[in-house]
């Protein structure tokens, strides 16, 4: 399973938003999950890619790299949207996988999750064509164009426990798709 964001940002911020936040959620559910002392039942990497914002080279090496191994890609999550308050997953998945990802909302009732739905998954994640679910992180959208690609986008706008509440939604799904599959 792949958990990831992209490394780059544009010049006029920090990138602490697009896409530090991603950076750091997919690091943190590494540590989470060690932190815990859970054993997943499958493999677990955290991908930091280059090169998102002009061309997705990072994406389009790393999908190169694993070619080999894609189908053993059981799932993928980008978070990619900001460090703001969780309101769901999005996933290009079919509606089964979809559903079953719902049947598990009471898990995140905790963290702001309300939803799974048809979607997207991310710019990055999109190059490994063979995973079951390519899933994207979705936060609140309201104050994410207030820094998008803008000299707003930096590590003082970031609200740390909004970033922890995204990094704990992000844990609970991995681990859920670890452990019970789709």
């Amino acid at each position: 399973m792949v958990v990831g964001a992209h490394l780059d940002a544009w010049d006029k911020g920090e990138g602490a938003h697009d896409d530090g936040a991603g950076c750091v959620q997919s690091i943190e559910v590494l540590h989470l999950i060690k932190k815990m002392g859970i054993k997943p039942k499958r493999t677990i990497r955290a991908v930091l890619f280059a090169n998102e914002e002009n061309g997705l080279a990072g994406a389009r090496g790393y999908a190169k790299l694993t070619q080999e191994d894609i189908k053993k890609h059981y799932a993928a999550i980008e978070s990619d949207r900001g460090g703001f308050v969780p309101r769901g997953f999005t996933a290009d998945a079919s509606p089964e996988v979809i559903s079953k990802m719902t049947s598990w909302l009471p898990y995140f009732t905790m963290t702001g999750i309300e939803w799974f739905k048809k979607g997207g998954g991310g710019a990055d994640i999109s190059q490994i064509k063979g995973s079951n679910a390519l899933i994207g992180f979705y936060p609140d959208s309201q104050r994410y164009f207030d820094v998008h690609h803008s000299e707003n986008d930096v590590f003082s706008s970031v609200n740390h426990r909004e970033l922890e509440l995204g990094s704990a939604s992000i844990t609970i799904l991995t681990l859920l798709l670890s452990e019970f599959g789709l």
